[in-house]
């Protein structure tokens, strides 16, 4: 596939998303322990929640987060749903697992984070500078999955760290029937579920001790 050439505009957009870039690494200051541990290292994945609502605008706010991860030609394949209402937990609750049954219907919302297997509809506005990334997306419906999957389990993870940021907990879990899930939730289009995530404030009396981590040298090499 021939690189398209640049136009003036995008030429202009070009120049100021490198200058944007230079003076945030001018400006880079390293997140502090406190906040490391907020988001990654102490942080704790909960199964009891308080009584106490996280409010759609903080929901809102989540996402305008996440979207700005990396995703593989800007594909953006991530679909969430979030599960508040009485209405909706009722019909997960049918998907779920027997032992999730109360972490759901006890959080504030659970997130269904699904992929679009027809993410390339929608890349005339995401790779637009690439009008032929559409086309070699749908012809190939493997590369295609395989994208969608991969990039939307990438914008999971962006969700769970960017919803520790703003002070939330999560509670991500795999133990339901995706099958079921897409029929409850997805029928009728391309959508397919991947893992769900519980989101609010973690009541800490429910949780266990940590359980140990890979040494670097069980899981790393340098070579």
């Amino acid at each position: 596939m021939n690189s398209p050439a640049i136009s003036h505009t995008q030429q202009q957009a070009i120049d100021m998303a490198q200058a944007a870039a230079t003076k945030l690494r001018e400006e880079f200051e390293p997140l502090s322990p406190k906040m490391l541990d907020q988001i990654l290292c102490e942080a704790r994945s909960h199964n009891g929640w308080l009584d106490k609502p996280v409010a759609k605008q903080t929901l809102r706010q989540l996402y305008e987060i996440v979207k700005m991860g990396s995703t593989s030609m800007n594909s953006c394949p991530a679909r969430f749903v979030f599960i508040q209402s009485e209405q909706a937990k009722q019909k997960l609750k049918a998907c779920l697992a027997p032992l999730n049954v109360n972490k759901v219907l006890s959080a504030p919302v659970t997130v269904i984070v699904a992929h679009d297997l027809a993410f390339y509809e929608k890349m005339d506005k995401l790779f637009a500078h690439n009008p032929g990334a559409r086309q070699m997306m749908a012809d190939n419906a493997k590369a295609a999955e395989i994208t969608a999957f991969r990039n939307g389990t990438l914008q999971g993870a962006y969700l769970m760290i960017a919803a520790r940021a703003l002070g939330l907990d999560v509670g991500p879990m795999s133990g339901f029937n995706n099958q079921a899930c897409d029929e409850a939730f997805f029928a009728g289009t391309r959508v397919r579920s991947n893992f769900l995530c519980c989101l609010g404030y973690g009541d800490t009396t429910k949780l266990f001790q940590r359980l140990p981590r890979l040494d670097f040298d069980e899981a790393c090499q340098i070579i």
